[in-house]
């Protein structure tokens, strides 16, 4: 009895192993904190280390099923990213255009007025932002929705 017990628990274990092992391991995260809310996301594209072409690239800044912030122009926005994003350096995006130099610091702050000022590229009410892995050559991207909040 106890003999068939060893051999169901050590097939279960095996069962649990294998399906673990067909998961995809999740990508790093970046976030965005505006305020007290705050929004994070695995990677839109790419975030395994591997450089993404341009077309790949072109097709994930047009993704519509991103995650969104409100942002009042008056508060700052701060960009985190995890240490393995970092490591590789990164650019936030605007509109698909660079807004910041490469980094490899894990937090940065902007302006919440810098995502709907013209001057900057910014169109409308609605600015689409996103962190670009990679200095030479982009390996992860992490997009995000910027909706101006103007407080009323």
């Amino acid at each position: 009895m106890r003999r068939r017990r060893v051999v169901a628990t050590v097939g279960a274990v095996s069962a649990g192993l294998l399906v673990l092992s067909a998961c995809d391991k999740p990508t790093a995260m970046a976030t965005i904190t505006v305020g007290s809310s705050s929004v994070s996301s695995e990677a839109t594209c790419g975030g395994e280390g591997k450089a993404l072409k341009a077309s790949n690239l072109t097709a994930c800044l047009k993704d519509k099923d991103i995650k969104e912030i409100s942002v009042d122009p008056e508060e700052t926005v701060r960009f985190g990213v995890d240490p393995e994003i970092a490591d590789n350096g990164w650019t936030i995006l605007m509109n698909g255009r660079p807004l910041t130099d490469s980094s490899t610091k894990t937090y940065r702050t902007i302006p919440g007025s810098v995502f709907f000022n013209t001057q900057y590229g910014a169109q409308g009410n609605s600015t689409l932002v996103s962190v670009q892995e990679g200095e030479n050559g982009a390996t992860g991207l992490w997009s995000f929705r910027l909706k101006k909040d103007d407080g009323s």
